[in-house]
C-alpha cells in the first residue's frame, strides 16, 4: 500500500537509511545473524520439548507432539500471514518515504494479530478431539495429545502477537532486540521443561506449560519496544482496522499463509499414510509416526539457519526495492544464495555423519526403532543444502511486493510435489516410499525456484540498464 499524498511523506533520519547505503555483506550480517538466532530459538522450542518428553515420557509422548504439531502449523500460518505481510508493507513504505502509511500498517497489523490469536484459541479448544483424530492420533497416542494440545492452545494469542511485533522490530532496523525477545522465551522454556517434567512429574502437560510460559516471556519483552520504534510510531488510532490496509497486509502475507496451510495438509496426509503403511510394515504405526515427527523437527532446526538468513534479508530487499536501488537488490540476492547454500551443505554433512547420535538425544529405544530412525534422518535430509535457493526466492518475491510469484513458490514444494509423492510412492514402496517423498520433492521445488529467480534477476538487469523504463511489469 502506498499513499501518494506528498504531505504525508516523511524523510527518515539519516542513521535509519543504512539499509540503502551500507555494504551488502556487512548489512546482511547485521540483520541475518539475529534473525538466524531467532529462527533457531523458535525451532528449539519444539526440539527441547521432544528431547525432554522422549527422555521423561517415551516415544508415545513424542508421537503426541507430532500429532499436535498441525495446531502449531495453523497458528503459524495465521501469524506469519499477518507479521510478514505487515513487515513487507512497512519496509516498502519506509523505502518510499511514506511514514504515515507505515505507521498505519503497524497499528492495523497489531490489532489483526491479537484478534486472530484469540479466535484460534477458542476454535481449537472447541474442536480439539475430532481435529486430533484427523491429524492422525491413534488410540494409544490420543490421551497424550489431548493433554499437550489443550495447554498449548492457550499460548496461541501470545505467539501471534509476539511474532508480529518481532517482525516489525526487524523492519524498524533493530534485529538484535527481536533476537533477544526470542532468547528470553527459549531460556524460560529450557529451564522449565526439565523442572515440570522430571521434578513435578507433569509429563507432556509440563512441556506444554513450559512452552507457553516461554512464549509469554517473548511477548512481554516485545511489548516494551512499542514505545522505542525509531522509524515507526505506534498510535492507538492506527489500531482501528481499515479495509485498504488489511488488504495490503493479507495480499503480501498470503504466500506465507498458504505455505503453512500446505504444510498442514501435508502433515495430515503424512500422518494418515504413516498409520496406513506403517501398520503394514515391520515397524508398526507408532514408530514411523514418532520418527517422522522427530526428523521433521531436526530438519526444521537445520532449515531455520537458512530461513533466518532469508527472513533477515526481507527488510533489506523491501527497502532497497522501494528506494529503486536495484543494483543493491541484485547483489543482496546473490550474497544470500551463496551463504544459504554453504550453510545448508555443512548442515547436511552433520546429519549424514552423526545420525545415531542425533537420534539418541530423543530417547533410547529398541533396535528396530533406531534402525528406522537413522535411515529416515539420513535419507530425508540429503538435499537440505539446496533448499536455500527456494527460501531466498520466496522471501525475495514477497519482500518486493510480488505476491503471485511468492505464492507460487510457497506452494510448489508441498502442493505440487510433496503431496503427490506422498500419495503415489507409498503405493509402490510402502513406508519407505513415504520417506523418499521428501528428497524427491526437494529437488523439483528447488529447480522451479531457480528458474523463477533467474528470470527475476534478468528483469532487474533491465531496470539497472534502463532506470527510466516503465515498471508496470516489474
Amino acid at each position: 500500500m502506498s499513499n501518494k499524498n506528498p504531505s504525508s511523506a516523511a524523510v527518515l533520519p539519516e542513521e535509519n537509511n543504512i539499509m540503502g547505503t551500507a555494504p551488502i555483506p556487512k548489512l546482511l550480517a547485521k540483520f541475518a545473524i539475529p534473525s538466524v538466532i531467532s529462527m533457531l530459538v523458535n525451532s528449539i522450542y519444539n526440539l527441547v520439548d521432544q528431547i525432554f518428553i522422549g527422555q521423561g515420557v517415551g516415544y508415545l509422548g513424542n508421537a503426541a507432539t507430532n500429532v499436535v504439531f498441525p495446531f502449531v502449523t495453523i497458528a503459524m500460518a495465521v501469524s506469519l500471514m499477518i507479521s510478514v505481510g505487515t513487515a513487507a508493507n512497512v519496509g516498502l513504505n519506509l523505502g518510499g518515504k511514506d511514514q504515515d502509511c507505515a505507521n498505519l500498517t503497524l497499528g492495523n497489523g497489531l490489532t489483526l494479530a491479537l484478534s486472530s490469536g484469540i479466535l484460534l484459541c477458542i476454535l481449537g479448544e472447541l474442536f480439539m478431539v475430532p481435529l486430533l483424530r484427523l491429524f492422525g492420533a491413534t488410540d494409544t497416542v490420543l490421551p497424550y495429545a489431548i493433554d499437550y494440545g489443550r495447554i498449548y492452545l492457550l499460548g496461541t494469542m501470545f505467539t501471534s502477537v509476539g511474532i508480529m511485533i518481532s517482525d516489525e522490530i526487524r523492519a524498524d532496523g533493530n534485529p538484535g532486540y527481536a533476537m533477544n525477545s526470542m532468547l528470553i522465551g527459549a531460556v524460560l522454556n529450557c529451564v522449565l521443561d526439565p523442572l515440570f517434567i522430571f521434578v513435578f512429574h507433569w509429563g507432556v502437560k509440563g512441556a506444554a506449560f513450559a512452552t507457553i510460559i516461554g512464549q509469554f516471556g517473548t511477548l512481554i519483552f516485545c511489548l516494551f519496544y512499542l514505545k522505542k520504534f525509531r522509524t515507526l510510531t505506534m498510535k492507538k488510532e492506527n489500531m482501528k482496522l481499515r479495509l485498504s490496509v488489511l488488504k495490503s497486509i493479507l495480499i503480501l502475507g498470503l504466500s506465507s499463509f498458504l505455505t503453512q496451510c500446505a504444510a498442514l495438509v501435508m502433515q495430515i496426509i503424512m500422518n494418515q499414510q504413516t498409520i496406513k503403511y506403517g501398520a503394514l510394515s515391520q515397524y508398526g504405526a507408532d514408530i514411523p509416526l514418532t520418527v517422522f515427527g522427530i526428523v521433521n523437527k531436526v530438519n526444521g532446526l537445520m532449515m531455520s539457519l537458512i530461513m533466518g538468513i532469508s527472513v533477515g534479508s526481507q527488510p533489506l530487499f523491501s527497502y532497497n526495492y522501494g528506494a529503486k536501488l536495484f543494483t543493491r537488490v541484485k547483489k543482496l540476492a546473490k550474497t544470500c544464495l551463496i551463504v544459504c547454500v554453504t550453510i545448508g551443505f555443512l548442515g547436511m554433512l552433520c546429519l549424514q555423519i552423526f545420525p545415531q547420535q542425533i537420534i539418541s538425544l530423543f530417547g533410547q529405544e529398541n533396535d528396530l526403532y533406531n534402525e528406522f530412525a537413522v535411515m529416515c534422518l539420513k535419507n530425508m535430509t540429503i538435499f537440505i543444502f539446496v533448499m536455500g535457493v527456494q527460501m531466498v526466492a520466496s522471501v525475495y518475491f514477497q519482500a518486493v511486493g510480488k505476491a503471485m510469484g511468492a505464492t507460487v513458490l510457497s506452494l510448489s514444494r508441498q502442493v505440487l510435489f510433496m503431496i503427490p509423492c506422498m500419495l503415489i510412492l507409498p503405493h509402490f514402496f510402502g513406508i519407505i516410499g513415504l520417506m523418499w517423498s521428501f528428497p524427491v520433492s526437494d529437488v523439483f521445488s528447488v529447480a522451479m525456484a531457480a528458474v523463477m529467480l533467474t528470470m527475476e534477476m534478468r528483469k532487474l538487469n533491465q531496470l539497472i540498464r534502463f532506470p527510466l523504463a516503465p515498471e508496470a511489469n516489474v
